[in-house]
């Protein structure tokens, strides 16, 4: 009987392999990956940032991850995606999901006052008749308390953390900002104490904790609670400011979060925290347990704190939000020279991963851009059996046209088996396609977007066939790479 049952988990996973392949493999699918390749190369180049990583998962599995630019620009050392960079507030997540751990175990309750399980959080509460602070309030940055522990860590050029025990003297001279439970205010202190709570808790070392219980159990090898300084420069990307009014991004020293590591010390990349997104979809999908129990993960999931002006909403750790019609859920980081972001659709099984080693970026948008590209192909490929695929006499139009100095360029790329272009650099990649239909020859005419047929596109060879220019309203582009 055992064996019968082996067989049937065996098989059953070897056609989950089977149809994950089919969907990566898949004509939409190979479109949407090349044009998050086509897009992320030329944002880097536009937006200067040093280097960028990002991964795309579906359905557990990972199904495209890779890096552009310089994790190092001195040393031209290249980024990809097993690049580490500071993940700074994602951090957050692997505290909470501590948190729920010891809750479920029963040694501490969300609505525990902060104070029961720390003696020493003695803050000045101007609001006591309101209530106190709570560990669950802490997890939806409600608690009324300030941004941070009163030490300007987040100022250059040196970021002077504070440790430990530095915070936890200086709580007695801080005071809250509103009554608990009324407003959100993004606290940084607030999962600082939260990190001290499972320390508390669980008896151990905050960083040994989290590595035993949560890190090395996903087998996430390139994730840690601090960012490794023997590593800088080297897999640990280099982190660079905001751009200056020069258009420069000049190099940020090394930070170590310190006391400060259970909200923004931890350190990843794209590749591993993909394995993080991927458990989430697996325990959903499965139930049971591994690390949380998957109704644990569905209680972090759900909106747990909503502002009266109805934004932000807030899980238990998680950032929850809409675009259009579908709930999103993840969390960013913005550590000094660095940004991040993970983002979670729940439901379609898509992640999306993204991180540069630049301050200034708007990592949100650019997550949310991929699971744009990626969901539109995923969804076309569950659905459609026979894809068109582009005719091979039409690949040589592929590439990269110069509108120098009027903007930036046209990238001629392939969609829904036909040639299309996109205008480069965008923030909405797949709003800036156009697609094209061939006439004859080397002339195509542009589809306008209530399917009409617009202007004459025509592609210039040479003589030896090479496409050189692209001709649109008796004026062309050329051609360059």
């Amino acid at each position: 009987m055992k064996r019968f049952i082996l067989v049937c988990v065996v098989f059953l996973f070897t056609i989950n392999l089977a149809e994950s392949k089919k969907t990566v493999d898949h004509p939409r699918v190979s479109e949407a990956v090349k044009l998050v390749e086509i897009w992320l190369d030329a944002q880097r180049d536009y937006e200067g940032m040093p280097g960028i990583s990002a991964a795309i998962v579906h359905d557990q599995n990972l199904i495209w991850s890779d890096g552009f630019g310089y994790s190092n620009p001195d040393k031209k050392s290249k980024t990809d995606s097993k690049t580490i960079y500071s993940i700074c507030s994602i951090s957050k997540l692997f505290t909470s999901i501590a948190i729920m751990q010891l809750r479920d175990q029963g040694k501490l309750r969300l609505n525990d006052p902060v104070s029961k399980h720390l003696p020493w959080f003695d803050i000045k509460n101007l609001y006591a008749d309101k209530g106190e602070s709570t560990i669950q309030s802490l997890l939806t940055h409600s608690s009324g308390l300030p941004r941070e522990s009163d030490f300007p860590y987040w100022s250059p050029p040196d970021f002077p953390f504070p440790s430990s025990k530095s915070i936890k003297n200086k709580i007695s001279s801080q005071k809250t900002l509103y009554p608990a439970d009324t407003y959100f205010q993004y606290s940084n202190l607030g999962l600082t104490l939260a990190g001290e709570i499972v320390a508390e808790v669980s008896g151990t070392n905050f960083d040994t904790y989290v590595e035993k219980n949560i890190i090395q159990p996903l087998g996430l090898k390139d994730t840690r609670t601090v960012m490794p300084k023997k590593l800088y420069g080297k897999q640990l990307a280099v982190g660079h400011s905001a751009r200056n009014r020069d258009g420069e991004r000049p190099q940020v020293e090394l930070f170590h979060a310190e006391g400060i590591g259970p909200a923004a010390g931890f350190s990843s990349t794209v590749d591993d925290l993909a394995k993080f997104a991927s458990w989430q979809f697996r325990l959903l999908e499965n139930g049971g347990k591994e690390i949380l129990s998957s109704n644990t993960l569905r209680e972090m999931h759900r909106v747990h704190f909503l502002d009266e002006d109805w934004q932000p909403a807030w899980g238990l750790g998680f950032s929850v939000w809409r675009d259009g019609e579908k709930k999103f859920l993840g969390h960013g980081g913005s550590c000094p020279g660095y940004r991040s972001q993970l983002l979670i659709q729940p439901n379609s099984q898509i992640a999306t991963i993204f991180m540069t080693n630049a301050s200034g970026v708007n990592s949100r948008r650019f997550a949310q851009q991929l699971y744009n590209i990626i969901s539109l192909a995923l969804n076309e490929a569950s659905s459609d059996g026979n894809a068109k695929t582009l005719k091979p006499e039409f690949t040589k139009y592929i590439g990269h046209y110069s509108e120098a100095p009027w903007g930036g360029e046209t990238a001629v790329i392939t969609w829904e088996g036909e040639l299309a272009t996109v205008s480069l650099p965008t923030n909405d990649p797949v709003g800036a396609i156009t697609k094209l239909k061939h006439i004859e020859g080397d002339t195509f005419h542009r589809i306008r977007e209530n399917d009409e047929m617009g202007e004459e596109i025509i592609f210039e060879t040479n003589s030896s066939g090479k496409v050189i220019r692209m001709w649109q309203h008796q004026n062309f582009a050329l051609k360059f790479r």
